[in-house]
């Protein structure tokens, strides 16, 4: 593979390498196998690169054969402290939280939760459903000033899209190629997936004052001369002013970025804090008070939280 993107390369004369700058680091994500076989890659956090911008969380799933069996049922669980922001490759979700949503999220849409000071919900494959399932998820913590909002939930069905040079660019989060997604956050963010049809090159503009970090869903992917697969996060670091991408085959990317988070925070099992003390009262809310809520609709028990050791 290494070889034919090489040829490619030295082929596209108006796609240049950008050899002065430094390698990206190259995080390995964690595996996983859940469910029905369903194979999650956890590339945030990482013990080398614990987020990047307020991006905190991304998780890879699937793709995977939910045509047999139940598919996925996650049970109801709480969150607090973040934004869940849920972006359909493949298949379809539904959602339902303790405020009241019930949400089917299918392929090209966004689900976006807003935690704030406590919500719970449930994400289960629907009885009528297409047989792959890949979704890429992400949490996006809150600031000080924002993460004891109220909870809130938006769906997205249709978001910005861009084509250039064999491939289109859907804006998730914040503004490229100068389209805004309607998305809404309360950090400086950018997101985009990027699907190229087979053999692609392109200059994505990038904000110096962003950390960024690009992972590849499905095919594979030279980004700076460094080639990708899934399972690997590139994270990019800041003062870069653009980047170069180039693909031999169709391929399904994720680029993440924003201004690096200037608060440090505690993440544990599905909270978003500052220390340790927040997470224990969470979890004792969670144990022993409605303060989440209540999920309506689904049929099995809520999840049981760990304990903080």
């Amino acid at each position: 593979m290494s070889t034919s993107i090489q040829m490619t390369i030295q082929e596209y004369a108006d796609c240049p390498h950008q050899s002065t700058v430094t390698p990206a680091l190259a995080l390995t994500a964690r595996e996983a196998i859940l469910g029905e076989g369903m194979k999650i890659r956890r590339l945030l956090p990482h013990r080398e690169q614990r987020m990047i911008g307020a991006w905190c969380f991304f998780d890879h799933a699937g793709p995977a054969d939910v045509s047999h069996g139940g598919g996925v049922r996650v049970g109801p669980h709480p969150h607090t402290g973040l934004q869940t922001f849920s972006w359909m490759v493949d298949g379809e979700i539904l959602h339902r939280d303790s405020i009241g949503y019930k949400q089917l999220l299918q392929k090209g849409q966004v689900n976006l939760m807003t935690a704030g000071k406590g919500i719970s919900h449930s994400e289960e494959s629907p009885e009528s459903r297409s047989p792959t399932l890949q979704l890429a998820q992400f949490w996006i913590a809150l600031p000080e000033a924002k993460r004891f909002m109220e909870p809130a939930f938006e769906h997205y069905p249709d978001l910005p899209k861009i084509e250039k040079e064999h491939a289109v660019i859907t804006v998730l989060v914040g503004e490229l190629f100068g389209s805004t997604s309607p998305v809404a956050v309360h950090s400086p963010l950018v997101g985009a997936d990027i699907t190229t049809h087979g053999q692609s090159c392109l200059q994505i503009p990038l904000k110096t004052e962003f950390e960024f970090g690009i992972a590849v869903l499905t095919g594979s992917a030279s980004i700076n001369g460094q080639t990708i697969e899934p399972g690997t996060l590139l994270y990019l670091g800041k003062e870069r002013d653009q980047l170069t991408i180039e693909t031999t085959e169709a391929s399904q990317i994720i680029l993440i970025g924003g201004e690096p988070f200037g608060e440090d925070i505690m993440l544990y099992w599905n909270f978003v804090a500052r220390n340790k003390s927040e997470v224990i009262e969470f979890i004792r809310l969670w144990n022993e008070t409605d303060h989440f809520g209540a999920v309506t609709g689904y049929e099995d028990p809520a999840l049981d939280a760990p304990k903080l050791s």
